[in-house]
């Protein structure tokens, strides 16, 4: 027989929540340190949790174990989340801004800014208010694969001018290709870039978002160096694909990121085989399992594969991300790596507070 509510104190309640386990921590939530506040009143249960990747699947998943628990007990729970902050995070750049994704490349050609696009609309279809923001300078081509040409909305707070950006599929976007003209050419020394890209980070008003996605140029120049230092970059998803000549450029890059000491979340591979839709031949036009090994080699995640689809090209060229799609294996590959990614974000997170709470006694 369930005990009454009044059976259940604060402490009663914490002792419970010792039988959830986190997926990825090896211990229980309480151990964890993930259990920040309970209070437990009139039959109801308020119950404060660490959990920084809204919308991931394990922590969605942590957050329904404590709802079963709370219900075995005889009570009603309300759940609130508690994002921590990194200490590299503690800045007034992106104060509304949860978790910063970076999306990297060693090399051009590799599909990075298709990656970025479909990561960012993968996790607004999960239900995250989510921002991407192109600081690929030179070749800004995110407004163009979602579609997206309206011009920034300028709006003075507080005797400052601020930058309204344009929202596309669910997202709020920012790009300097939304504020030059198409047949513009980007012709900027390294200083301008970057002098450019620190005035957007200050100056665009993004909200309260829970990913602020990032689609880097490609290499290890000044521009990647100025985000890296600038903004507070929760951790960094490194596209590659398999061919030996990427997976060697994508590694310098990686060296950069631990460098910086910026967490690199893991390593996807792109265009990672071609299945003929005539004969339905898989044929491995750039090789095989190159980001996979890269992974293993300096000992980073591996996100996994994405396929060389021509309806990935279409849907760029067309503003529609393929992972909006209902149906089809790309698009699931796409969703798979939106979700990787958001539990990789809230391991990250999971374990600074685990780490801080022990280290705090």
């Amino acid at each position: 027989m369930p005990p009454t509510t009044t059976d259940i104190a604060d402490d009663d309640l914490r002792d419970r929540l010792r039988a959830v386990d986190d997926p990825a921590l090896d211990t229980d939530i309480v151990s964890a340190g993930l259990v920040t506040d309970i209070s437990v009143d009139d039959g109801t249960a308020a119950v404060e949790l660490a959990l920084g990747a809204p919308h991931a699947p394990d922590e969605a998943a942590i957050a329904e174990r404590v709802r079963e628990v709370a219900d075995e007990a005889g009570i009603d729970v309300e759940l609130s989340a508690n994002v921590p902050l990194f200490d590299s995070a503690e800045s007034s750049v992106l104060p509304g801004v949860k978790n910063v994704i970076a999306v990297a490349s060693g090399k051009g050609g590799v599909g990075k800014s298709t990656v970025a696009v479909n990561l960012a609309a993968g996790l607004a279809d999960r239900g995250a208010n989510v921002g991407l923001f192109d600081a690929d300078v030179y070749g800004p081509n995110v407004p163009q694969m979602l579609g997206a040409d309206t011009d920034p909305d300028v709006t003075t707070v507080d005797g400052e001018e601020r930058i309204e950006p344009p929202t596309a599929h669910g997202l709020k976007l920012m790009s300097v290709g939304l504020m030059i003209e198409d047949d513009d050419p980007v012709v900027w020394r390294g200083p301008v870039a970057q002098n450019t890209l620190t005035d957007l980070f200050a100056d665009v008003s993004w909200g309260s978002l829970d990913y602020l996605v990032v689609d880097l140029p490609p290499g290890t120049g000044d521009v990647q160096l100025t985000v890296l230092q600038h903004l507070p970059v929760t951790g960094t998803v490194v596209v590659t694909t398999p061919q030996s000549v990427a997976v060697g450029d994508t590694r310098r890059g990686i060296e950069m990121f631990g460098e910086y000491q910026t967490n690199v979340l893991g390593v996807v591979e792109n265009m990672s085989g071609f299945v003929c839709p005539n004969c339905g031949d898989a044929h491995e036009i750039f090789g095989e399992d190159g980001g996979r090994a890269l992974a293993d080699a300096v000992d980073v995640p591996y996100l996994g594969s994405l396929p060389l689809d021509p309806a990935i090209r279409a849907g760029a060229d067309a503003g529609e991300p393929i992972v909006g799609r209902d149906a089809g294996e790309t698009a699931e590959a796409f969703r798979d790596l939106s979700a990787t990614v958001a539990n990789k974000v809230g391991v990250l997170r999971r374990h600074h507070r685990r780490t801080t709470t022990d280290e705090s006694g």
